[in-house]
């Protein structure tokens, strides 16, 4: 058809060159027009011609179109009878699933309706025998009673039988019989009390002097009086002058830093430390001689040093308890405990050692215990603890028994070792065996010959009154009873108390003193206040 046009407008195209030339030789007007028309024919056969191209290619596509479409539908539907078929097989699986585990279940349900009705059977015959044994059991009961019956008839028969041949009733032979048997027992058992307790008589006091020799000829320790004085050796008196310092200042400091007297007198190569602490005594000659070895002595280095000295010390105090408790075999204190039981290496008993005077009761405790059948484990723990009231500050109104076994309850010791402690001085009642051993070995530890001296203790426990009450006043800091309780120096807090009100302090002290307490000669009443400025520059 293409092919057709074309010859068309070729034959077309070749009238209209051949009418061309036949006008050629026309008028100018007439070959215009002739121009024009050959244009119009020229544009509308390529009009023509290309609606003719443009419609074979649409009917190209056309059917393109059309084939591809058909592919994509063809596909489409291999694709949703896959998805149907892989759908349908899933189902048909999951039907199947659920289908055996219906079985399954109706399996279970019929094995346990078989099981259901076999106890059910069992039950059944389970009552049936029951019910068979009841008539059993009543019957055998019933004749049980007949039996009874002819029992108590029989019985009845003897009784009176007896009685006519005996001539009195049931009731009077059997109340006779007790008394002959009473007055029999109460003899022989009044017989038997007798010769225990003359048997005990005999016995009781040799064994227990033989168990109190014992115990002390196997603790025996050697005794040694503590004094109120401790020498510190120097190596001339240029060292002397300098731990004196300029107008005395590094003394003051160091007396008002320890609460220790600082004795500098003619004595070679000697400085007394007088205090009737032996912590403070303590402090003050370790803190003297680590002055001495430093070379530098001064206020400020002597408050750093006696500081640090005082940290030192209580370290020791622990480590020392702790040595003590792994000597004795004793384990499980309180560390608090442990801290007291190391701080009486530093106190003393009527001039005894209160640390060596704890380990000999403990020894003897566990000893008496141990030949009383006794544990001795427990004995020994009530024996090293016994004096912890002695080196505590807390209720210095109660007696040292009882605020020891207050200390002791307050760390979860034992009742019976609260109560030996409580009651070694017999403030408390003895509650518990362990409590009349710790009152006996404290007896035997303190009346060896030599080891207390009463003296020692009422003065020690004068300078401490002394203390205690300047320390009850409100502003008071610090109070150091020095130069044997012939001085008591008070240190005040510069923010609470004036210069009137020092002066007002010493005299009411020294008043209270005179009034409350006895001492010998006179005491010299020093308060100390001082005013400290501290900055730092960062």
């Amino acid at each position: 058809m293409l092919t057709a046009f074309f010859l068309d407008v070729c034959f077309l195209t070749q009238k209209a060159d051949i009418f061309c030339n036949t006008i050629y030789y026309m008028d100018i007007v007439s070959i215009l027009i002739g121009f024009i028309v050959g244009a119009v024919l020229a544009l509308a056969a390529s009009i023509i011609i290309r609606r003719y191209i443009l419609k074979g290619k649409r009917d190209e596509i056309l059917e393109k179109a059309e084939v591809e479409g058909e592919k994509i539908k063809n596909e489409r539907i291999l694709q949703a009878k896959e998805k149907y078929l892989s759908l349908k097989s899933e189902h048909e699986k999951m039907v199947n699933e659920k289908n055996a585990q219906l079985r399954d279940a109706e399996n279970r349900i019929h094995q346990k309706e078989n099981t259901l009705n076999q106890k059910l059977g069992e039950a059944d015959r389970k009552n049936k025998e029951v019910e068979s044994q009841k008539a059993t059991l009543t019957a055998q009961q019933e004749v049980l009673r007949q039996k009874e019956e002819e029992y108590e008839q029989l019985r009845g028969q003897v009784i009176r039988q007896i009685e006519a041949i005996a001539g009195m009733s049931a009731a009077e032979a059997k109340t006779q019989l007790v008394e002959s048997m009473k007055a029999e027992a109460r003899t022989e058992a009044q017989a038997y009390i007798n010769d225990c307790i003359d048997e005990a008589r005999l016995n009781a006091a040799k064994e227990a002097k033989r168990i109190v020799i014992n115990t002390i000829q196997r603790t025996a320790t050697e005794t040694a009086i503590e004094n109120a004085v401790t020498t510190f050796p120097i190596e001339n008196d240029e060292i002397k002058g300098r731990i004196i310092g300029r107008e005395g200042r590094n003394i003051r400091a160091l007396e008002a830093a320890t609460g220790v007297e600082i004795v500098v007198d003619d004595t070679p190569d000697a400085i007394l430390l007088s205090a009737f602490d032996p912590v403070r005594r303590e402090v003050a000659r370790l803190a003297l001689h680590q002055l001495v070895v430093d070379g530098r002595i001064h206020p400020a280095r002597i408050e750093e040093v006696v500081t640090k000295v005082q940290k030192q010390l209580e370290e020791e105090i622990l480590e020392t308890g702790k040595r003590t408790c792994i000597d004795l075999g004793i384990h499980g204190l309180s560390i608090e405990l442990v801290r007291l039981i190391g701080r009486m290496k530093y106190r003393s008993s009527y001039g005894q050692n209160l640390l060596q005077h704890s380990r000999e009761v403990a020894n003897i405790c566990a000893i008496l215990a141990s030949e009383l059948g006794l544990n001795p484990k427990i004995a020994k723990r009530a024996g090293l603890l016994h004096d912890i009231g002695k080196v505590s500050e807390d209720d210095p109104d109660l007696p040292h028994a009882l605020l020891g076994m207050k200390l002791a309850e307050q760390y979860k010791e034992k009742p019976e070792i609260c109560n030996a402690i409580g009651a070694h001085h017999e403030e408390t009642e003895m509650t518990s065996l362990y409590a009349p051993l710790v009152l006996v070995g404290d007896a035997i530890s303190g009346a060896r010959p030599g080891a207390r001296r009463e003296v020692i203790e009422s003065y020690i426990k004068r300078l401490r009154g002394m203390e205690n009450l300047a320390g009850s006043y409100p502003g008071v800091t610090k109070a150091y009873a020095i130069q044997a309780g012939r001085e008591l120096r008070v240190i005040v807090g510069a923010e609470e108390v004036s210069d009137h009100d020092a002066e007002v302090l010493s005299g009411q002290i020294a008043q209270k003193i005179q009034d409350e307490m006895t001492y010998p000669g006179q005491v010299k009443i020093t308060v100390i206040r001082e005013t400290r400025s501290v900055a730092y520059a960062k």
